[in-house]
Parts: structure tokens; C-alpha cells; sequence
């Protein structure tokens, strides 16, 4: 029997002023070719990074993942700190050997200079450690005691591997992570992140800078200039979110009904934060669509293979053509969304002919809890009749 899907996309148009969210090896803003014009771009795994920041800041530090080589460290300073904080009250030495002990089945750890450090990032939730550390089930002391040969004997009788491919944290379960050493750690992704491409073409301008010394009374002349490029652009951004791979990632209903929310607000409000400093370009979008399919997911950015050629403005054109896309989608392939939620504050006839009024956010996003939330149950109530 085929397991149903549930696929909730993301699309949102954006309006950034001059800036520079994500440079190129050589300082110049991302940018692609696309419908044969030169188009401002910001990857997907810069916005993928700025969606986490923006997941994490509403999760308790205890329940956040984290992305290191440092995992041998990090298990380290938990067997250090005392058994009444969870810890196993070992000395550093003591700790540092048990660490590397408890970590080399997973066969990703290599000798550094300056520690013992994983051969590539590894994705994990901080509790996992925890968890890791209620292995051993107050035996730590005893273990450290033991020969290298012994030490290993029985470290490799504790599930580590299986301990660190369950109970993962909402940003892994969204995520995903790939240990090719070792594919028993692997976590198939529930979201993917589509490159945000604008709706119109862009030129890359250069912001000429100098930079005074304060203290140099005797040069009038600049302390420092310089140089940085920037563009401006309206952004078509898309995401899509599996539920049934969240729910197989997570342990609850209830736990996948609240990421797959939460996942969304961050993504729609995140902003990728290269010389953020310089040019204050956080912005929030014009109009934010959810459509929720059964089938497949469908990137629309086909609406701006034609460039956008705006005269007053391109937001209000780049969301009609987002209108006449989805409307067009679905009369060819009859891949229309089984529902549609849309916030927006630009003004036009097609917009709520296509995507119905437009609804507060925080109400959307209600909405799309209760549509996942009855989805969730619906899979429950079969799974019980089966």
C-alpha cells in the first residue's frame, strides 16, 4: 500500500533594497542566468542556514540541534559536569578518552592537533548527547578504569549508533542529514529549498566607501576606502515541506502539526544576513501562498521565465503572474492544490479570483495547523481500520 503524502509549499515574493544577503567567492551578489536574462539569487542553503537561526530562536537551547565537527568535545564537557546535572563528574582527561571511545563506532572521528574532531559536520540534537551520556547508566567512572582494549569491549556493547539515529530534534527532522561513512545515521530530509531567483533582471551596482580616522587631525584624506557591489530585487522564494517525511522523522502528531507551522513562519520570515550591517535590508514579503498537494510538489517560478519589466513597481506584476501560473498549472497537468492560503498587501482583481481574500499571517498559519493537525488524525483513523 502506497503511504499518502502531504506536500505544503511555499511561495513568497519579496522586495529587497540594495544589498548584498549572499556573495559569491569574489564579494559580488549570487546571481544566475534564467529565461536568458541575468537574475539576482540567493542559494538555498543560505536561506536553509537562515531558516534554522530563525526555527531555533523560538527553542529551548536544551531541544536545539546543532552542526559541528566538535561532537567528541561536546560529549567530553557533558561526562565532566556533576552526575546531579546529568553529567557523569569525570576529569577532563577522563572524559576526553571515554568520548572518543563511546564516538568511534560511528568510525567519523579522526585525530586533529588540537582535538578529536569528526571528519565532516555532523547534525545532531544536543539532548542526543544526553542521551548518549544515560547509557552507560552511572557506569562512567567504573569504564575509565578500564584498558583500552576492555574500554572498547564494553563501550561497544551500547547502542550509540541507534541512540544518535532517534529522538531527533525539530531542525534535523526538517532537514535531514547525511553520513555517507555511515548510512545507519542518515535522516531523509522533510523540506527542500528552491534557489531564490528575482521575478525581473538585474545589474549589479557598486557602493563606493571611505572611512574617516578620527584621530588624524593633520590628513584630511580617507583612514580606508573601498568598495562593495549590491543589487535590488523582487525575489520569488519556494519551499516544500513532506508531512508524512516530518512525521516519520519526529515522534508525535502533535509534535509534526507544530514544526510544520513553525517551520513555515521561520522560513517566511528568515533573511539570510550577509552585510546586513551595512545595508539594514530585513524586510517581510508581499505576499506569502500556501498551497497543499497530495500528489507532487510544483515549483512555479516558470511564471518568471519571461522577465518581469516593471514600470511602476514589480511586486503587484510578479504576483499576478504567480496568480496566472497556479491557474494555468493546474488547467494543463489537473495538478491542482487540495487547499490555498495566502497572505498578502498588494492589490489586484486576479489575486483573490486565484488565491481567495487575503488572510492575516498569524491566521494562515492557524489554518495550516488545523488542515495538518486533521490530515495527521485522518492517517491515524486508516492506520487503525487497516
Amino acid at each position: 500500500m502506497t503511504q499518502p503524502t502531504l506536500f505544503v509549499e511555499v511561495h513568497i515574493l519579496q522586495s529587497l533594497p540594495p544589498s548584498n544577503a549572499n556573495r559569491d567567492d569574489s564579494g559580488t551578489p549570487k546571481q544566475a542566468l534564467y529565461g536568458g536574462a541575468r537574475r539576482a539569487r540567493v542559494s538555498s542553503q543560505a536561506w536553509k542556514r537562515a531558516t534554522r537561526t530563525e526555527f531555533a530562536q523560538a527553542t529551548e537551547p536544551a531541544d536545539r540541534a546543532t552542526r559541528t565537527k566538535r561532537i567528541a568535545a561536546l560529549l567530553a564537557e557533558r561526562l565532566t559536569l556533576p552526575v546531579t546535572e546529568g553529567g557523569a563528574g569525570l576529569e577532563a582527561a577522563q572524559a576526553d578518552r571515554l568520548a572518543a571511545a563511546l564516538l568511534e563506532p560511528l568510525g567519523i572521528t579522526k585525530s586533529s592537533k588540537k582535538e578529536e574532531q569528526s571528519a565532516y559536520l555532523l547534525f545532531f540534537g544536543k539532548r542526543q548527547l544526553d542521551d548518549i551520556v544515560k547509557l552507560m547508566n552511572g557506569r562512567a567512572a567504573e569504564l575509565v578504569a578500564l584498558s583500552d582494549a576492555d574500554l572498547k569491549t564494553e563501550v561497544g556493547k551500547l547502542p550509540v549508533v541507534a541512540t544518535l539515529s532517534t529522538g531527533h530534534p525539530a531542525e534535523v527532522a526538517l532537514f535531514g542529514r547525511m553520513v555517507a561513512d555511515l548510512p545507519a545515521l542518515n535522516v531523509d530530509a522533510a523540506v527542500q529549498v528552491a534557489h531564490a531567483l528575482s521575478t525581473h533582471a538585474v545589474r549589479t551596482e557598486f557602493d563606493y566607501y571611505t572611512a574617516v580616522d578620527d584621530e588624524n587631525t593633520e590628513d584630511h584624506g580617507a583612514g580606508m576606502i573601498g568598495t562593495v557591489e549590491f543589487n535590488s530585487s523582487t525575489l520569488y522564494r519556494y519551499a516544500v515541506l513532506g508531512v508524512h517525511q516530518l512525521r516519520d522523522n519526529l515522534s508525535s502528531a502533535q509534535d509534526t502539526r507544530e514544526t510544520a507551522t513553525r517551520f513555515v513562519d521561520a522560513f517566511t520570515r528568515s533573511m539570510p544576513t550577509g552585510h546586513q550591517n551595512s545595508f539594514a535590508h530585513r524586510t517581510l514579503p508581499h505576499l506569502v501562498l500556501l498551497t497543499l498537494r497530495t500528489d507532487q510538489p510544483v515549483n512555479l517560478v516558470s511564471a518568471y521565465e519571461e522577465p518581469v519589466v516593471g514600470v511602476t513597481g514589480l511586486a503587484t506584476e510578479s504576483a499576478v503572474r504567480l496568480a496566472d501560473e497556479l491557474k494555468s498549472v493546474g488547467a494543463t497537468w489537473g495538478s491542482k492544490p487540495v487547499s490555498t492560503l495566502a497572505a498578502y498587501n498588494v492589490e489586484a482583481d486576479k489575486l483573490t479570483e486565484v488565491f481567495g481574500p487575503s488572510t492575516a499571517f498569524p491566521t494562515l498559519l492557524d489554518s495550516l495547523g488545523e488542515m495538518v493537525g486533521q490530515w495527521l488524525a485522518d492517517g491515524e483513523i486508516a492506520k487503525a481500520g487497516a
